[in-house]
């Protein structure tokens, strides 16, 4: 695929219950605000919310099987946080190339995940490498 500024790509995902244990046990992030109701409910958030490695990690697969595609990895990471995500909200990642120089196969993108109320709940900007196969 011929990668170009502009182009963009999308992915969705339901954060379960489930997925916050499987980050958990591979991660060993068991923050009470992930799995501790009480705790959760006494702070600003008031309920329990997924670890952000879950959010960055939908990125990830943006990028090593939707644009730029198969692969490519990050070279450099700038996250912001806005807001939380909650166990059971439906996140939508969208990534734009904004920089691309097709002899390197190296270039920049623009991110931003929304939430079903189409809150913000991460944007970024990262460097992107596509490895690509010679012969």
């Amino acid at each position: 695929m011929e990668i170009s500024v502009g182009q963009s790509a999308s992915r969705s995902m339901i954060v379960t219950p489930e997925i916050v244990e499987r980050y958990a046990e591979l991660t060993g992030d068991h923050n009470p605000l992930h799995f501790d109701e009480e705790f959760a409910s006494k702070t600003r958030f008031k309920r329990l919310i997924s670890q952000g490695g879950i959010a960055v990690g939908l990125l990830h697969a943006l990028v090593a099987m939707d644009l730029p595609g198969a692969g490519t990895v990050f070279t450099e990471q700038h996250w912001n946080f806005p807001a939380p995500v909650y166990i059971g909200d439906t996140i939508t990642a969208t990534g734009t190339i904004t920089e691309w120089t097709v002899e390197r196969h190296r270039g920049a993108m623009d991110f931003v995940i929304v939430n079903q109320d189409d809150v913000e709940v991460l944007t970024g900007t990262t460097g992107v490498y596509q490895a690509v196969p010679k012969g």
